[in-house]
């Protein structure tokens, strides 16, 4: 068999309900890598919530973080690492329009950064519910260009927010909803998806297209599971992605759907699992 690039998903996927890696899912990944296949993480969360979750899994490979827009291998040089920015003064916009949207948090994060304000402790298990004083954002402490804001409003204003956003920096940036109950969007860098961190690992590893495999349950899974030669939706996805999948795991989240998926399509010893 050749050698695979899989892609993994982390929330909804790669981990279980509980954002729990299980044994199974261990085992089968270390397998697959011992197997000479590459295993690599692309996933929405910020590298500082990720990086436990690679070395549970006992990677080597690059991660990408953000939803494409960081790209860096966690412990030693990459030669092709990347990271996408926004430009500081959307950010410093937004915290002057802060009571007009009736926002609750913006958050600003990049490889080495984490600022947030913050109007009352937020229930998001990907923000610290008080923040410290080196935490807090504000002209002052933004410095940098930030990869990525995630900002959470009141219902009935979210989408003027997003309007305001996309109208105002459209040609600069992306504006994508969570979805769910938490009023949540997230800003990124125009043009900017999974799918392209999974062409540049693929590329440094000179590993074709056809020999992609990914994995996905939500919306920011679509551009990746397009892009790979074969795209595999979880059983608990939503029904865009199963539709513009290859295949549909035979199990869900919660159940090692990924893992049970995965051991048969690499020809897997299931014995050790």
């Amino acid at each position: 068999m050749d050698r695979k690039l899989v892609t993994i998903d982390l929330d909804g996927t790669t981990l279980n309900n509980q954002s729990k890696l299980s044994t199974k899912t261990k085992k089968v990944i270390k397998a697959a890598s011992k197997a000479g296949h590459i295993v690599s993480i692309v996933t929405g969360r910020p590298n500082r919530l990720s990086t436990p979750i690679y070395d549970a899994l006992e990677l080597e490979s690059p991660m990408i973080n953000f939803n494409g827009s960081l790209g860096f291998n966690p412990h030693q040089k990459w030669s092709e690492e990347y990271q996408f920015t926004i430009n500081r003064d959307i950010v410093l916009d937004l915290l002057k329009n802060y009571q007009r949207f009736d926002i609750n948090l913006i958050a600003a994060e990049g490889k080495n950064l984490f600022l947030a304000q913050q109007q009352q402790p937020t229930e998001l298990n990907f923000f610290p519910s008080v923040l410290q004083a080196n935490e807090e954002l504000n002209s002052r402490s933004l410095s940098q260009d930030p990869t990525s804001l995630t900002i959470q409003a009141s219902e009935n204003k979210l989408q003027s927010l997003s309007i305001y956003i996309e109208e105002k920096y459209g040609l600069m940036v992306d504006v994508n909803a969570w979805g769910g109950p938490h009023n949540v969007i997230e800003v990124g860098h125009k043009g900017i998806q999974k799918a392209t961190g999974v062409e540049k690992i693929a590329h440094y590893f000179q590993i074709k297209r056809q020999n992609i495999i990914a994995f996905g349950d939500e919306s920011n899974d679509n551009a990746m599971i397009d892009y790979a030669g074969w795209g595999v939706a979880m059983n608990n996805a939503n029904s865009h992605l199963k539709s513009i999948a290859n295949d549909v795991t035979r199990l869900d989240n919660e159940n090692d759907g990924l893992a049970d998926y995965l051991s048969d399509y690499l020809q897997l010893d299931a014995a050790n699992f």
